[in-house]
């Protein structure tokens, strides 16, 4: 079963010893059209985006106008309504979905951890790549060869177990951390 989540942020237990933790929010979501395959169309509140499509699926599904966003999902109803939670409240471990944070076109020391050159008198090295090639064979650049880019902003699945779930204000606590910064809009599959 799957259920789009937003992110609150970190805290940790009061237990000794303590252990960090991380809070998630099942959105309210309402499952518009179970299919026979098990994926079903599901509808949420994100933002306050709407355009021609987005109020033709309202229309067709009789939602109201803050569900504004569409998925696929694999739930548990078997029929049209608010989504079933009770998946949740008996599964130890998930699998949480979200997009890491973005840092743009970082260096090599940055995204890869590079130690960088002397910063003493007389030296240019600074926080610069140095030097990729190789001697006279192969001649070239080889793939995969740590360089300067893009870093981030890339999806990131994690397994976490389930401290608690609060079925009133449909609160996830996961032990660790998850990607994404707090308010993030992620996913999370019952893998037991």
């Amino acid at each position: 079963m799957e259920f789009i989540v937003e992110k609150i942020g970190m805290s940790r237990t009061m237990d000794v010893p303590s252990v960090g933790v991380t809070l998630l929010k099942v959105l309210n979501t309402k499952v518009c059209e179970v299919n026979k395959d098990g994926k079903s169309v599901v509808s949420y509140t994100k933002g306050k985006k709407i355009n021609k499509a987005i109020r033709g699926k309202q229309k067709k599904y009789n939602l109201s106008k803050e569900f504004n966003r569409f998925a696929s999902l694999f739930v548990a109803n078997e029929e049209a309504g608010d989504i079933d939670v009770k998946p949740l409240e008996e599964s130890k471990t998930l699998k949480t979905t979200f997009t890491t944070k973005g840092r743009g076109f970082t260096g090599v020391v940055k995204r890869w951890n590079f130690a960088g050159g002397r910063a003493s008198h007389g030296h240019r090295m600074g926080k610069r790549t140095g030097s990729i090639g190789n001697a006279e064979w192969p001649g070239r650049v080889m793939p995969g060869k740590k360089m300067p880019g893009q870093h981030g902003n890339t999806t990131s699945s994690v397994k976490s177990n389930i401290i608690s779930f609060d079925k009133t204000t449909n609160i996830l606590v996961l032990k660790g951390s998850v990607s994404g910064p707090n308010g993030a809009i992620g996913k999370i599959k019952v893998s037991k």
